[in-house]
């Protein structure tokens, strides 16, 4: 039961609301000649709280209603023998689905509710032609991996291989971006394209451009609560937005000792957020060295954010010395509440910020080939 939560939790856009009027909605389920005492199980959550609906199938029909505030995520579970939530274990049958007003038909003439065909909801609709788009994407995501997986540690840890599979990786991104921008502008009046567009902002999406993509919603959409929650959060990330001056702070260093992100002030500066536990930062850190190995001497440096835990000073410096990162590096030791973190909206790492010499953000997440790109554009080759 707490795996399937936890699977609902990731599914979920992490928008907080307060919204309290209520959609009802029914599911109104056909699940081949599955009969009692099988069961269907309705999980998903309100806000905070956590809810599951049940209802017994019979002939193969069942029938679930229910209230939401807000379109919501949700796993439909069939329990085929009825022995209860406690004995689904870990590979049930399941379908994800959207809940939202109005009645919602998931039908299946196959035993299992995992082959179900959603129908008579829109939000199902648009939410089944995203994944369409986006399956030959994560089919390539998925061959990529395995290829990465496929190869030995010592080949993944040369900087060749590295930086070749970032350049791969980032070229999915790129289309990823591209399908997201697409739908959304082609369906305005869609809860999907809000959760679209929140997504696009904890991939590091550029906030000009996600506010021109809220802005195209139609208006019942952008009315919505949520809406507004995700509206309010582009409006604060413009402050860590291309062009705008880098927020001020201070952190110590290795030694304890303070450091102003200010006192960096005529230097082109890579305000590097990383840490010692997060692989995807260890695998991106010899781009990072190389680069600042051939432009240090060029009125460039580098800043060191580390997300290490309270617990991990030593993890941290080892990880320093390791990897060879030879800048100054600062960290409160706070984890996911690093405050320089929280100050540049920074929602996963690694992540960073390029500064000219007046402190104003040029560059955000530059990786592999493109941190060089942009350093070759600033500097010469």
């Amino acid at each position: 039961m707490k795996r399937l939560f936890f699977l609902i939790t990731a599914l979920l856009p992490t928008l907080a609301f307060a919204q309290t009027a209520t959609k009802n909605f029914t599911i109104n389920g056909k699940a081949g000649i599955v009969t009692t005492p099988a069961w269907a199980y309705l999980f998903y959550q309100v806000g905070a709280n956590k809810v599951v609906d049940s209802a017994l199938v019979i002939n193969g029909n069942f029938i679930i209603t229910g209230n939401i505030p807000v379109p919501s995520n949700a796993l439909l579970v069939i329990d085929h023998k009825g022995t209860g939530i406690a004995k689904l274990g870990n590979t049930p049958d399941l379908l994800n689905l959207w809940l939202d007003k109005g009645t919602t038909n998931v039908t299946t003439d196959k035993d299992l509710i995992k082959d179900a065909a959603i129908t008579g909801s829109v939000i199902n609709d648009d939410n089944k032609s995203l994944t369409q788009q986006l399956a030959p994407i994560n089919n390539e995501a998925k061959k990529l991996n395995d290829e990465k997986n496929a190869t030995s540690q010592s080949q993944q840890n040369t900087p060749q291989f590295q930086h070749d599979m970032q350049t791969r990786y980032k070229t999915l991104q790129d289309k990823q971006h591209n399908v997201f921008k697409t739908f959304i502008t082609a369906h305005p009046a869609s809860f999907i394209s809000l959760i679209v567009i929140n997504m696009m902002g904890k991939q590091g999406a550029d906030p000009a451009e996600m506010e021109t993509l809220f802005n195209g919603l139609e208006t019942p959409i952008k009315d919505m609560e949520v809406a507004r929650v995700l509206k309010s959060s582009i409006d604060e990330s413009k402050v860590t937005a291309i062009g705008s001056i880098a927020p001020d702070f201070t952190q110590p260093d290795v030694n304890g000792a303070p450091v102003k992100l200010s006192s960096f002030r005529g230097k082109y500066l890579l305000l590097d957020f990383w840490a010692s536990w997060c692989g995807p930062c260890r695998a991106e850190n010899p781009n990072v060295v190389k680069a600042y190995t051939k432009y240090k001497d060029k009125n460039f440096t580098i800043l060191g954010v580390s997300l290490d835990r309270p617990d991990g000073k030593a993890d941290w410096q080892k990880a320093i010395k390791s990897d060879g990162l030879s800048w100054t590096q600062v960290s409160d030791l706070k984890y996911g509440d690093n405050q320089a973190a929280a100050l540049y909206f920074v929602q996963a790492i690694p992540s960073n910020f390029l500064l000219d010499p007046d402190g104003k953000i040029i560059a955000k997440n530059l990786r592999g080939s493109d941190l060089d790109d942009k350093l070759a554009e600033l500097f010469g080759k």
